[in-house]
């Protein structure tokens, strides 16, 4: 968002100062937005000795996937790519879209920037998609930027703070909006979740678009301010048992795409099928990856270094 990236510019200067070593504001800046706090070293040992389910995997050497620019077949699992435009002028406005078929719920998987879980680790949405060889990946909630929420990914626990809505993905194949403040990660865990996401707002619940996403703020602290207004977006959502579909919106680039409003984005996600619906972190973090490149065109005149990322193994 347009005000994050005058807090990071901000912050640049701050940090600046305090590798001058000219006062404890500048030290605290940088110890709360650069400095790495890392909690799990090794997220892919950690996963193999915590997690009780194992992710689904193609052994058979004699299925091969059927793969174009714009689309992917493997057994079961299916991505289509398509981009849409409506709009012209300043009114343009462009966004990416991936309908997903998952032949498992676990082919759906989580990655954290270099492999580690914790504060302010940070990597473009491509290399962490490239390092876990995704054939498809959206940047995810930003868990790093904060210390709250619940955070569970591949069917292991991370942290357990509950803070706002979230949505989980379930082992059987749905998804559904829920209050992180009346449960616990332990709870979800035993329920089937596979996955969790915390930023918001949700967009869809039931078929029917949220009231009042027009009013939400996530996360007002500093340097986490408003998300309203025309902006990049990225959404998740679910169609049916084991059927997604991903959104990137580009933005704040005159007469290519100006960007959605969380109205919109919900709007979209519905017209798209989706029963369920989610907004992810958005601006400059906006990306979505297919078949070894970035698609869409980031805010930032190129990726934005993020936390983690959903993303479909190729």
């Amino acid at each position: 968002m347009k005000t994050r990236r005058r807090f990071r510019l901000w912050i640049a200067a701050v940090c600046a100062i305090a590798v001058a070593g000219t006062g404890t504001a500048a030290t605290w800046a940088l110890d709360r937005f650069v400095i790495w706090h890392v909690e799990v070293s090794d997220v892919s040992q950690y996963e193999a000795e915590n997690s009780t389910v194992q992710p689904t995997t193609t052994d058979d050497a004699t299925v091969t996937a059927d793969l174009t620019d714009t689309s992917y077949t493997l057994g079961d699992t299916s991505i289509t790519i398509t981009t849409v435009t409506t709009g012209s002028g300043d009114d343009t406005l462009t966004y990416y879209v991936a309908d997903v078929v998952l032949d498992d719920a676990t082919t759906l998987r989580s990655a954290f920037a270099h492999n580690q879980f914790g504060e302010n680790i940070t990597e473009k949405t491509s290399d962490i998609a490239d390092d876990h060889d995704a054939v498809l990946a959206i940047n995810g909630d930003y868990y790093g930027f904060r210390d709250t929420g619940i955070v569970i990914r591949n069917g292991v626990i991370y942290r357990d703070e509950p803070a706002r809505t979230g949505i989980a993905f379930y082992l059987d194949g749905t998804a559904r909006i829920y209050d992180e403040t009346t449960t616990s990660a332990e709870a979800l865990l035993a329920d089937g979740v596979w996955n969790t996401l915390s930023f918001g707002p949700a967009l869809v619940e039931d078929g029917q678009i949220v009231a009042g996403i027009d009013q939400v703020e996530i996360d007002t602290n500093v340097g986490n301010h408003s998300i309203q207004g025309d902006q990049p977006r990225t959404a998740v959502g679910l169609i049916d048992t084991n059927h997604l579909v991903f959104v990137v919106v580009d933005g704040r680039e005159e007469g290519y795409s100006r960007g959605a409003t969380l109205p919109e984005l919900a709007q979209i996600m519905r017209d798209l099928g989706a029963t369920t619906a989610y907004n992810l972190d958005g601006g400059g973090s906006s990306t979505l990856y297919f078949n070894g490149q970035v698609v869409n065109q980031p805010s930032n005149q190129g990726e934005r270094a993020t936390s983690d990322i959903l993303y479909v193994a190729g």
